[in-house]
Order: C-alpha cells, then structure tokens, then sequence
C-alpha cells in the first residue's frame, strides 16, 4: 500500500497479451500508483483519474476552510451553534440535491455570520470543479470543458485561498488523466462499492478463521443485488 511496487509485481505475472490489452486504467490521484501504470509493462494503456476522489479532495478543500475560518473567529472547534458547523453536511452536498430553500438557509447564514467569505467561495469552488467533471456525462465538446476549466482555475486563483490554490495545482498535475475520465467516463465505482462491501463483511465477522468461508461470505454479499433481480425475474 502506498508504493507502486505491488502493483508492478503483479502486473509482471500476468501475459504480454494480457497487458497489451488494457487500454485505460483508472485510478485515484496517487503518484504511487500512476508510476505503475506509466511503465512499460503497460504500453497501450491511457491514465485516468476517478472522479470521485476529485470530488473528495473538493470536499476537504471546503471542510479544511470551514475549520480555519471557524478557528480564526473563535479560537476552537466549530460548535452546534456556530452556522457553518450547522451547515457543513450541506456545503459538502451537489447543489441540485438541495432543495431552494435548503440551500438558501445555507447561503444567507453564511453570508451573515462569515465576514471574510472564504466558506462560501470555497463552496462555489468545489461547484465550479463538478461543473467541469459534469463534462463527461453531458457530452461537452472540448471549447465547453476548456471553458469551464479556465472559470474553475480563475475562480481559485482570484479567490487567493490556500486550500483552494492547492486544490487547482491538484487539478493542473493531474490535468491529462482528468481529461481522460471526461473523454471517457470510465469510473471504478463499482469496485469501490465491492471493497466496502468486503469491509463491512470482515469488520462484522471480526475476524475469519476459515479463508474458503470468508470468501463465500463475500461472494455472497457482492451478488446480493443480482440474485435480488434474478429472484425477481423469476416471479
């Protein structure tokens, strides 16, 4: 974990065939991981960036200001009776699953109670970074994403916070790979859904003594929701 090495060890044991075959391997933004899929053994494959964890390190770019400011003004943690504690699960939550009025309690708190307005435009930072992501889904042509990107790196950039200029520098350095996964789409959802899955069976267990059962237990959880359809089908 952390380092290329397991992944270029296993890489090495497959075929050639096998590697010259992957043409895109999805990833988080982790230079470990990057430097393995950049070798050799796989040629033809293109790079790109999950955008899930584009959108997390969005999140704590909006988390990591809320805390500062909230310390700035007070001197601690934020509390229950400070607004934007009262808001941080909805600065974290996409716009369009707010509803207006959820959201107007958000934005108004926050414009009284916040002087500086660092919050609020980390806030509209994070938006502007899944305005841009939304490229994949929609279909945007390349003048589109190039306009959105140039709207996300001027926002940070006249924004001069620190969080939100380490964020574009994220954004620039993975610029390519994040191109790709507009191009593409390709995400690894599904398999960051197995793993919790694997997760919650191994924590609940609290620790299998028989490895044939702990993988039958997984299996079992993995297929849960086609045997759910396959039952269904069958009524």
């Amino acid at each position: 974990r952390g380092t290329s090495k397991a992944v270029t060890d296993w890489l090495t044991t497959q075929s050639k065939q096998f590697r010259t075959e992957i043409t895109h391997v999805v990833i988080d933004p982790s230079a470990a991981y990057a430097a393995a899929v950049t070798t050799e053994l796989l040629a033809n494959a293109t790079l790109v960036v999950d955008h899930f964890h584009l959108i997390k390190l969005a999140n704590d770019a909006v988390t990591g200001v809320r805390r500062r400011v909230t310390f700035d003004a007070h001197g601690r943690r934020g509390r229950k009776q400070d607004p934007e504690w009262a808001n941080r699960r909805r600065l974290l939550t996409a716009r369009e699953r707010l509803s207006d009025r959820s959201f107007a309690k958000m934005w108004n708190a926050l414009i009284d109670n916040d002087p500086t307005s660092e919050i609020l435009t980390a806030y509209i930072a994070k938006e502007e970074l899944r305005a841009l992501l939304a490229c994949a889904r929609e279909d945007a042509d390349d003048s589109e994403v190039r306009r959105r990107l140039y709207r996300f790196y001027t926002w940070c950039a006249d924004a001069n916070i620190p969080e939100l200029t380490r964020l574009a520098a994220t954004i620039e350095t993975w610029w390519p790979a994040i191109l790709a996964f507009v191009h593409t789409g390709l995400t690894n959802a599904r398999t960051e859904g197995y793993n919790r899955l694997v997760k919650q069976v191994k924590r609940v267990a609290c620790g299998f003594r028989n490895t044939e059962n702990s993988r039958r237990r997984i299996r079992f959880h993995c297929t849960r929701a086609q045997r759910a359809n396959n039952q269904q089908f069958h009524c």
